[in-house]
Formats: C-alpha cells, sequence, structure tokens
C-alpha cells in the first residue's frame, strides 16, 4: 500500500438523482463554439469541421448554492450547458451509433469565464487555462441517469440571471451532436467513466456580479440555482 507524503485531497464527486452514491468525477472535457450565435458573438467563423475542446480541473465543480465571484477579473462571465457523465466506456471503436451508450447521466452546468483574461490570451496566442480552469469555475447539478432522462433536440437549455431570461436555445441547434463530440473526443483521449463533457453554450453570454442569482435548465430534466457572493 502506498504511503503518501501528505494526505491526498478529496475525491471530486457530484450527487446523483435518486440515489445515495455520489459520482466520482475523473476529467471535464468542454465543447467550444457549439452553438453557431453565440460563436458568432465571441467573432468566431462558423463552420463545422473538427468541434474545439478544452478542459477543466475535475475540482472545478461546484454544487453548493454560493459560488464565489473569482480573483483576477473584472468580468466574469457565466455560459450555461448540458453536461454528459460518462459510465463505463463501451468497449468496441466508438461510433456515431453506439457513442450515446456510454452516457450515464446529464446535467446542467455553468462554463464561468473570466472573459477579460481569455480576451488577453486570444490577443496574444496564449492557452485559455487561466480564463476557464479558476477554482469553483464548473458550478453544476444533481446528475439525473439517462434512463431516468428525456433528451431530444427540441429540449430547452436556458439560463435566467434575477428573474430575467438571457441564454436559450434547443439542443438541435448544437452544431455537433452528442454523439458528434463523443466520437471526436475518443480520437484524442482515453474516455473513462467518470469523464464530464460541458456541451457548449447559447448566445446570451453576460457579466455575473456579487449578488446576482441564477437559475440554468434543462428543461424537463434538471434545474440548477445558485447566486454569485
Amino acid at each position: 500500500m502506498s504511503e503518501y507524503l501528505f494526505a491526498p485531497q478529496p475525491q471530486a464527486s457530484l450527487a446523483i438523482q435518486g440515489s445515495s452514491k455520489r459520482f466520482p468525477v475523473h476529467r471535464i472535457y468542454c465543447v467550444g463554439r457549439n452553438f453557431s450565435e453565440h460563436a458568432k458573438e465571441m467573432g468566431a467563423v462558423v463552420e463545422k469541421g473538427v468541434p474545439v475542446f478544452f478542459m477543466k480541473p475535475a475540482d472545478a465543480i461546484i454544487q453548493s448554492a454560493d459560488v464565489p465571484y473569482p480573483s483576477a477579473t473584472q468580468d466574469l462571465h457565466h455560459e450555461v450547458e448540458m453536461v454528459l457523465a460518462l459510465g463505463q466506456p463501451i468497449s468496441e471503436t466508438m461510433t456515431l451509433e453506439n457513442a450515446l451508450h456510454c452516457i450515464y447521466a446529464y446535467g446542467v452546468g455553468l462554463d464561468l469565464t473570466r472573459r477579460d483574461l481569455q480576451a488577453l490570451a486570444k490577443e496574444k496566442r496564449l492557452p485559455w487555462d487561466t480564463s476557464k480552469g479558476f477554482d469553483a469555475s464548473a458550478p453544476i447539478s444533481t446528475l439525473v441517469p439517462a434512463t431516468d432522462a428525456e433528451i431530444s433536440p427540441d429540449t430547452r437549455l436556458q439560463l435566467r440571471v434575477n428573474g430575467t431570461l438571457r441564454q436559450s436555445a434547443v439542443l438541435g441547434d448544437m452544431i455537433y451532436s452528442c454523439a458528434d463530440v463523443l466520437v471526436a473526443l475518443s480520437k484524442l483521449f482515453t474516455l473513462k467513466a467518470g469523464d464530464l463533457i460541458f456541451m457548449g453554450t447559447p448566445a446570451g453570454v453576460a457579466a455575473l456580479v456579487p449578488g446576482d442569482t441564477y437559475i440554468a435548465e434543462l428543461d424537463g430534466v434538471v434545474s440548477l440555482t445558485g447566486r454569485i457572493i
């Protein structure tokens, strides 16, 4: 048995609807520019080629209703997203036909972004890590097992801030489907049980400030309520 120099950090994990067990998080993958209107508002060219991916550390997740405003930014933005939680990966080569079999559950979350740091990184052609992978940058709901979730192209993803609707789109508006993303990721990484995938955000991203309250919804499936403190 290994003897550690100091006690390891606790395993990052998420609550599961209808279960006392928790979902251990392995990695967090994020899809960039997966809704065309959001890509346009960010000044990107909209075309279907290869999905753009970036990552957050597993311990960036937070399920507390209180989300701390991060340091080193004056421009914190919300990006509401559907989240896939992967169970045991399929043993065969992943294809568009079998990819969805590895989805254990669905959730809704926020990809919080230090937009000013991201803009600076883009300007200098530097990595986005400091703008995307900071502490508590991934608020996420309880996970709903796929057997209990009705997901379709008409399922609506939306975010209200202080009672006002800011982001709203149906999943059918995604440029890359869940299967598209899973197949593309499987060619770049060995997907594992415990992986989370943030599937991209609709148009309407904007600033959050301390005191703001939000409700993120994957309509008819799950919601996430919180506030910025």
